[in-house]
């Protein structure tokens, strides 16, 4: 078995200023051990890890970290940076960097290893030895474990709990766990148990990690005061902790703020609050005003409501998907006037092509009628789990019987959930516990979240809902071209993230009631949306030598992503260089997008790229919209790319080859 980390692994003078170079700089010499095949590969499964969850720890740490197929060893590669770099914590940059690798099918003891190290990272003697040491030999001994740290004469007592004096300790049962399980998960688990410690609390924790899990004792969670989760992965048989109060947080809460989670433990416990988790494992997280899970409920407000939004447009998504569909292959059959035909289940004739079409139509139609109440009901969801759901659809079916539209549906499905989780605040009797999240807590809520619908707010959205139609419809010259180039930027910054799903729901919302305006701008939005792919399959093509054999390999695949409207196909080459990427495609979609609206191109379906041509009005300019976006988000990636490539050259340092194995060396 190869070690984990040797001097050549070790950095102690890291120049890099962000951490991307970081990763980048640490990677290279993963690489020239050969503990990396491809070094552009790897780096975009790093990039796709951190852009789940940033990997900055308090304390000056970060610690970006993957399973990648690019990996042949399990390696660990440390800089310690005098300037320090951002990757994302609270309490400002990190001067101690660890990039961990591991291979797609790690085994069991070297994840023992890697968790290990997670938990000495908890450990202050330990990170003041590592900014101390000068010898990379003896640092990488140092995180080896086989060299004891300095000034650690033994370990400390563990503060006395209540069991000194015979009575029994407050007892909590955790579980903590990460995308990859393997860093955030260990150092969660070993942070709570030491607050335990100190707090004089018995902490037991499960760390689901990425060799699987060993199961806590039933007897130990039987007998536990109360519960916490600490992840940003499902929890794996929550129904094992039914019936207790339950902190349910982000893995790095478990890190960060230890003492706060166990103390808010202790109080759910004393007001009674019991988590409503199903028998079935379906439930999200807490039913005492958790929801939302992964640590939702102490995040940043801004971040809390983008996560609730995206949950109801997740949801929406397949809706739109197939109605949109079903709708649009009915006008190719039949025209846009098939719209206004008799209901089939009273005509239908076999043989007639208008029959089918009527049919098609009507079967979208009543999939699209479920777009406001899905979008309600999940947002409403995502706040407070499944005793949201009543409340949060009866919420989107009243915005659409006041006219309240796709704003209405927004509305009420935060109403919903935000009434939800008040009354999963309140304190209730035992008796009552078991019965509050299947039928009190849907009837009251549906009856406050109905009245304020129907009688406060639904009017006034209904209202602006109004304006926004006649401004969409009124759009015309500059300013149709300025709200175009808007809507481009937004669908290629972060190509299927928030965003993107934000300007694609505006753009879907207006076609649940078509006019002009909403219909061109549908039309931008999925132009622009087609361009990052598209992009990058052309670039792939033209200028082969500045993109490795893999991105090669996604470039001809998103030739199809692109035309299918499937903007995620363009993910894969901005992971891997987002500062040259993220911006050329950007450009291209407002190009595209500032087109589309100029040339008054209009969609009627939601989906389908290139396949839905034949519904689109001037499909002729339209494709030419596309093309101009693709050929400019093209010229600027090859430029930009170009230039990295030129620069080592220039310096006399080593460049791309060309060849299948060529990689970037030095960071731009």
């Amino acid at each position: 078995m190869s070690e984990l980390i040797t001097a050549e692994l070790v950095d102690l003078d890291l120049s890099a200023t962000t951490k991307d170079a970081a990763a980048r700089s640490l990677a290279e010499r993963m690489v020239a051990a050969h503990r990396v095949t491809d070094l552009d590969g790897f780096l975009a499964d790093v990039a796709a890890r951190e852009a789940q969850m940033p990997t900055g720890l308090d304390g000056g740490i970060g610690i970006p970290h993957c399973r990648s197929e690019h990996v042949n060893a399990p390696t660990l590669a440390f800089g310690r940076s005098a300037a320090g770099i951002d990757f994302g914590a609270a309490d400002g940059p990190a001067d101690l960097i660890f990039l961990i690798a591991a291979p797609a099918g790690a085994d069991d003891d070297h994840l023992t290893i890697l968790s290990g190290l997670a938990r000495r990272l908890m450990d202050p003697e330990f990170t003041a030895a590592l900014r101390a040491g000068t010898d990379p030999a003896a640092v990488a001994a140092l995180i080896r474990g086989e060299e004891p740290t300095p000034e650690a004469g033994g370990t400390e007592p563990e503060t006395e709990t209540a069991e000194a004096d015979g009575s029994v300790p407050f007892r909590i049962v955790a579980v903590t766990s990460c995308p990859t399980g393997i860093a955030h998960t260990y150092m969660a688990a070993e942070s709570l148990a030491a607050a335990g410690r100190a707090e004089g609390v018995e902490v037991t924790v499960e760390t689901q990690g990425s060799g699987g899990f060993e199961k806590l004792d039933p007897a130990v969670i039987a007998a536990a005061d109360a519960v916490i989760w600490a992840h940003d992965v499902e929890v794996r048989e929550k129904a094992r902790f039914r019936n207790k109060p339950l902190v349910d947080v982000g893995v790095k809460a478990g890190i960060n703020r230890p003492a706060e989670l166990i103390a808010e433990a202790r109080r759910k416990a004393e007001r009674g609050e019991i988590a409503a988790v199903s028998e079935a494992d379906g439930g999200s997280g807490s039913g005492s005003g958790d929801g939302g899970g992964s640590g939702a409920d102490h995040a940043h407000f801004g971040v809390r409501l983008r996560t609730y939004l995206m949950s109801g447009v997740s949801y929406m998504v397949p809706f739109v998907a197939a109605g949109g569909l079903l709708i649009a292959l009915s006008f190719a059959i039949g025209g846009y006037e098939i719209a206004n035909a008799k209901s089939v289940a009273d005509h239908f004739v076999w043989g007639e092509a208008d029959s089918w079409a009527a049919l098609l139509n009507q079967i979208g139609s009543a999939a699209f009628a479920f777009l406001v109440p899905v979008l309600a009901g999940y947002i409403a969801y995502g706040m407070a789990d499944r005793p949201a759901l009543v409340p949060g659809f009866v919420g989107g079916s009243i915005a659409l019987t006041v006219n309240a539209g796709f704003l209405g549906g927004l509305v009420a499905g935060l109403l919903a959930g935000a009434v939800v989780m008040a009354i999963q605040r309140v304190p209730v009797h035992a008796t009552l516990r078991g019965i509050m999240p299947v039928l009190v807590i849907p009837l009251i809520a549906s009856a406050v979240v109905g009245f304020l619908m129907f009688i406060v707010v639904g009017k006034p959205i209904a209202s602006l809902q109004n304006a926004l139609t006649d401004w969409l419809n009124g759009l015309s010259g500059s300013n149709a071209v300025i709200l175009g180039v808007v809507l481009g930027l937004m669908m290629c910054f972060d190509m299927g993230g928030p965003l993107n799903k934000v300007a694609y729901a505006f753009a879907v919302g207006g076609l649940a009631d078509p006019t002009d305006g909403s219909l061109k701008v549908m039309a931008a939005v999925m132009a622009a949306g087609m361009v990052p792919p598209l992009a990058m399959a052309l670039a792939t093509t033209v200028r082969k030598k500045l993109f490795t054999k893999t991105e090669r390999e996604n470039g001809r695949a998103a030739w199809v992503l692109g035309a299918s409207f499937i903007t995620e196909g363009a993910i894969p080459f901005a992971a891997a260089d987002p500062l040259r990427v993220i911006p050329s495609v950007m450009a291209g979609g407002a190009v595209t997008g500032a087109l589309s609206m100029a040339f008054g191109a209009t969609l009627r379906a939601p989906h389908g790229g290139v396949f839905v041509v034949p519904l689109i009005g001037e499909p002729f300019l339209y494709l030419l919209a596309i093309a101009a976006g693709t050929l400019v988000a093209t010229a600027l990636v090859v430029l930009l790319k170009g230039a990295r490539r030129a620069a080592p050259d220039a310096a006399g340092e080593a460049g791309a080859t060309g060849s299948d194995d060529s990689r970037v060396t030095v960071a731009a």
